[in-house]
């Protein structure tokens, strides 16, 4: 019992649902990268490279030949990730153009040397092949000290082209009120979060969930703004090597 109510709890970390509503104090953040990647993540094809993969939470609505999960060589990582490969953050160590589709979901603000990342990204990608980057545009400092930068969508979109990308499909979650809800709940959790998981899951019912749901009501009733928004989520093709 113990162990399903386990899993349901992770799963509403990634792809929150009603329930996420009351024990996911990042509820509309996660929910609007989840429903972007869901969409965009179909369209790469053949032999995917995820990048900082993590825990590959959406390795599972890929329909990829195969999914390669790529991370730094940490002893964290090593420990707690699900990479199949470790890199030192510079050279990625795979053959140029030894895939079909990239991803990365929230690493790019993490990394302090853009455009040699992205110089990377281009190699090991085919020519016509897909890149489905998600990056933070407002969002608080996290991961501390490896958090460098944030990326409007004019930032973003420029920074893709001259490294040989043609953006495909950009889109921007939550660009309505909940990014302001969201915000109240990542700064009552920064302010409350424990080493107790069940002490933190008490506090997101007490304080988090009610936000949640005054930010759900708001959202369906007032209009969206594309300028305030939590996310870039950016489809692109490689059309030159760089």
């Amino acid at each position: 019992m113990l162990k399903k109510l386990k899993s349901l709890y992770i799963q509403e970390q990634f792809n929150p649902r009603f329930i996420g509503l009351f024990i996911n104090p990042f509820y509309f953040a996660r929910k609007g990268l989840y429903q972007a990647v869901s969409k965009l993540i179909v369209r790469l094809e053949g032999k995917i490279l995820d990048i900082g993969c993590g825990n590959k939470p959406y390795a599972h609505l890929s329909s990829a030949k195969e999914y390669v999960g790529l991370e730094l060589d940490t002893q964290d990582n090593r420990r707690y990730k699900q990479a199949d490969y470790f890199y030192d953050g510079t050279h990625m160590p795979f053959a140029n153009e030894d895939f079909d589709g990239l991803i990365s979901n929230q690493v790019f603000e993490h990394v302090f040397n853009p455009h040699d990342f992205l110089k990377e990204a281009n190699r090991v990608l085919k020519i016509g092949g897909k890149f489905l980057i998600t990056v933070p545009f407002v969002w608080d400092e996290h991961e501390q000290p490896y958090d460098y930068a944030r990326y409007s969508s004019f930032g973003l979109t420029h920074f893709l082209r001259e490294s040989g990308f043609e953006i495909m499909e950009h889109q921007k979650s939550n660009n309505g009120i909940e990014v302001i809800f969201q915000l109240i709940n990542a700064y009552l959790f920064k302010i409350t979060v424990t080493q107790n998981i069940y002490l933190n899951l008490g506090v997101t019912l007490l304080l988090m969930a009610p936000v949640n749901l005054l930010g759900l009501l708001f959202a369906k009733i007032l209009p969206k703004n594309d300028d305030l928004y939590l996310d870039n989520i950016v489809l692109a093709k490689k059309i030159k090597n760089v």
